[in-house]
C-alpha cells in the first residue's frame, strides 16, 4: 500500500514538473494537471450526470413504491434497491469522480508541503520549491487562506486572493448542484434519495471549510476542477438534455373534450372574424 502512495505522490511530482517546464508557473502547471485529471475521469462524470438523470426518473416510481409500503421499511428498501438493480442505477454514483479524485488531493497536499520527497530531484520545480518562488496570483501556493488570514489579517489585500480562490470552490460547487437539479424538483419522501439530496447540498460549504485550512495549490485544483465539470455537465446536457427536462418540451397539448368535438377555439379568434364580417 505505502508503495502505491509514493507511487502516486512521485506520478504527480513528476507530471506537475512536466508542465513547470513547459510553463515555468506553479499555478499554471496545477491548473494543467487539473484538466488532465478530469479528462480521465471524464466517463465517470458521465456516469454521474446519466445517473443522476436516471435516479429523477425513477422518482415517481419509488414514491409509488413508498406509499404501497408504507409502514414496512425494510420490504420498501428491499424494493427501492431491486429497482435500482433493475434500472441499472447506483444511488451514490453522483459521488464516484469524488472518490476516485481523493487519492490525488492527498498525494497532492503531500506535494505541495513537503516537494523534496515527491519532485524528481533535479527538476526546476524542485529549484524554484527551494528558493521560495513558487506563486501565482501574488499567492504563495504552500500557505493556506488561514496562514495567511492569522498573520495578515481578514481585509487585508494580500489575504483577498486566497479567499477569492475559496469563494470560487463554493460558488462553482452551488453552481454544480444547481446544474443537476431539475427546475421545480420537489423534495424526494423517500428515504435513501433524502439523505443523498441533503450530503449533495453540503458538500459545497465542506469543501468551502477544507479549502480555508488545506494550501491554496490544492484549493486551486478544487476551483479549476469545478469549472472544468461545469463545463463538461454542459456539454452532456447539450448531448442528453439537462435532467428533468426532454428535447424538444413546448409543454402538453390541451386535452380534447369527453365527447368527442373539436375543442373551441379562443373567443378573441371569433371577435376578429365577426369584425372582418362586417367589414
Amino acid at each position: 500500500m505505502s508503495e502505491l502512495w509514493n507511487g502516486l505522490q512521485a506520478g504527480l511530482g513528476g507530471v506537475l514538473s512536466f508542465f513547470y517546464d513547459l510553463v515555468p508557473n506553479y499555478g499554471v502547471a496545477i491548473i494543467l494537471l487539473t484538466i488532465v485529471v478530469n479528462l480521465l475521469v471524464f466517463p465517470l462524470t458521465l456516469k454521474q450526470v446519466r445517473s443522476t438523470r436516471a435516479m429523477q426518473e425513477l422518482q415517481p416510481e419509488m414514491e409509488r413504491i413508498r406509499r404501497e409500503l408504507q409502514g414496512d421499511q425494510q420490504a420498501m428498501n428491499e424494493r427501492v434497491m431491486e429497482l435500482y438493480k433493475q434500472r441499472g442505477v447506483s444511488p451514490f454514483g453522483c459521488f464516484l469522480p469524488l472518490l476516485v479524485q481523493m487519492p490525488i488531493w492527498f498525494a497532492l497536499f503531500r506535494v505541495l508541503r513537503e516537494p523534496a520527497s515527491s519532485l524528481p530531484s533535479g527538476s526546476a520545480l524542485l529549484e524554484a520549491a527551494g528558493e521560495g518562488t513558487l506563486r501565482f496570483l501574488t499567492m504563495d501556493l504552500d500557505l493556506a487562506p488561514s496562514e495567511v488570514v492569522s498573520t495578515e489579517g481578514l481585509f487585508s489585500l494580500t489575504t483577498i486572493p486566497y479567499l477569492l480562490v475559496v469563494g470560487v470552490v463554493v460558488a462553482t460547487g452551488f453552481l454544480q448542484q444547481k446544474l443537476l437539479s431539475p427546475p421545480g424538483q420537489a423534495q424526494s419522501t423517500n428515504p435513501q434519495a433524502e439523505t443523498i439530496q441533503r450530503v449533495t447540498k453540503i458538500l459545497p460549504l465542506v469543501f468551502g471549510a477544507i479549502s480555508y485550512v488545506w494550501p491554496s495549490g490544492l484549493n486551486l485544483y478544487f476551483a479549476t476542477s469545478n469549472v472544468f465539470r461545469t463545463a463538461q455537465q454542459l456539454l452532456i446536457f447539450k448531448i442528453d438534455g439537462r435532467p428533468g427536462t426532454t428535447s424538444g418540451d413546448v409543454g402538453p397539448a390541451p386535452e380534447p373534450p369527453e365527447d368527442g368535438s373539436k375543442p373551441s377555439k379562443p373567443q378573441g379568434s371569433r371577435k376578429k372574424r365577426r369584425r372582418r364580417r362586417r367589414r
